[in-house]
């Protein structure tokens, strides 16, 4: 069992009991293969709650001041963080994906890139959508409500609040080659917004 499937299972079966988690859509995520996790942001608690979606490892992208102690460095080196820097197009992060997702494995990228506030998923940012025509992979997405009153942006204590996570169906590339990539990722990101609005306010509903 590696550190991430330990962690998992403790904090999983912890926020499970507290806040009264409920997962819809599971049967939607591929049992093999890669492919990218595509949550709406409400909170930093978003990235266990869509772990729930499958008992695989998932590399998640975590923001720079997550790193900069010694003991979360560690921490986060551990669970297959991918250190990207905030408000930048990392290259380096980027290609630590690409690397995940030829060795067919899942990776998660937050497509509205920082967490945001409302029931509106903000204006998507299109890496997610990029690396799904690249490597000819599903994108998943996922709603998760309720998160957003437990740990809301600039809040240091939690509540507790029902949470429920909606997996939307995946969502396939064209397969195309060079130029046309671009206006595929930017037609597929048009797809993953309605799909990933759908899903919040599914997983919105349920939360209440």
């Amino acid at each position: 069992m590696t550190f991430y499937q330990f962690a998992r299972g403790v904090v999983l079966s912890v926020f499970k009991v507290v806040f009264r988690v409920r997962v819809v859509g599971k049967e939607r995520v591929p049992a093999q293969g890669a492919y990218i996790v595509a949550p709406s942001h409400r909170s930093i608690l978003d990235v266990p709650f869509a772990a729930y979606i499958t008992r695989r490892t998932v590399r998640f992208l975590a923001k720079d001041d997550l790193f900069r102690s010694s003991l979360g460095r560690r921490l986060f080196d551990a669970l297959g963080a991918v250190e990207v820097g905030r408000g930048t197009a990392d290259r380096g992060a980027m290609r630590a994906l690409e690397g995940v997702l030829e060795a067919g494995e899942p990776v998660a990228i937050f497509p509205e890139g920082t967490r945001h506030s409302g029931p509106e998923i903000a204006e998507l940012f299109a890496g997610a959508a990029y690396l799904s025509v690249k490597f000819g992979v599903p994108i998943v997405p996922v709603g998760i409500g309720g998160s957003e009153h437990i740990l809301p942006k600039g809040k240091i204590f939690p509540r507790v609040h029902r949470v429920a996570v909606s997996v939307g169906e995946p969502l396939y590339p064209p397969a195309l080659e060079g130029r046309a990539r671009r206006g595929a990722a930017k037609q597929l990101t048009e797809q993953l917004q309605t799909a990933l609005q759908r899903c919040f306010d599914d997983a919105e509903r349920l939360a209440r």
